[in-house]
């Protein structure tokens, strides 16, 4: 059932970060900062729990030690109709060649859409919380209405809406 929001949407601006509980938070900080290339930032020094923050891709991972590590849920499968985080890659080849070298378990899938296609690589970080690396940049990001509420898109997914004549919502494209 739809939500009836008067007013509009909640005024946000961005992503922040994601919060990961973890079994380790050794673990997964050197999975993130190794694997991902994420940097550790300060954390405030309030906090009376365990855990990490790290930062990069404009997009922060908080990561949370379990209380009870031993009952958070085992994954094995990498499913990639699970739960995800998905990045965008400058090359699908160097990131499979890379996962080879680390000899991190991954499955490829690959999605088309009217002739173009999305390349993806999908896995598990050391908590089983899926991850993916994809091309997805080869799709365009196409409101389905025009009347949505306006959407904040990143340049890349402007630049390439304006080569393909579509704006964002509420917004025209200006003909010189």
């Amino acid at each position: 059932m739809p939500m009836n929001c008067a007013g509009g949407p909640l005024p946000l601006t961005s992503l922040n970060h994601i919060s990961l509980v973890c079994k380790s938070v050794e673990e997964s900080m050197n999975f993130y900062e190794n694997v991902l290339g994420f940097v550790p930032v300060k954390r405030p020094a309030s906090f009376d729990f365990n855990g990490a923050w790290l930062f990069n891709y404009g997009v922060g991972i908080h990561l949370l030690q379990s209380k009870n590590p031993e009952d958070l849920p085992k994954k094995s499968e990498i499913n990639p109709k699970d739960n995800h985080l998905s990045f965008q890659c400058e090359s699908m080849q160097l990131v499979e060649r890379r996962l080879q070298d680390l000899r991190i378990k991954y499955i490829k899938c690959r999605v088309e859409e009217e002739g173009l296609f999305v390349d993806q690589l999908f896995i598990h970080d050391p908590d089983g919380f899926m991850i993916e690396m994809c091309n997805c940049e080869n799709l365009p990001v196409v409101p389905l209405t025009s009347t949505s509420h306006a959407c904040r898109f990143s340049s890349a997914i402007n630049k390439k809406l304006h080569m393909m004549n579509i704006g964002p919502p509420n917004q025209q494209q200006k003909k010189y």
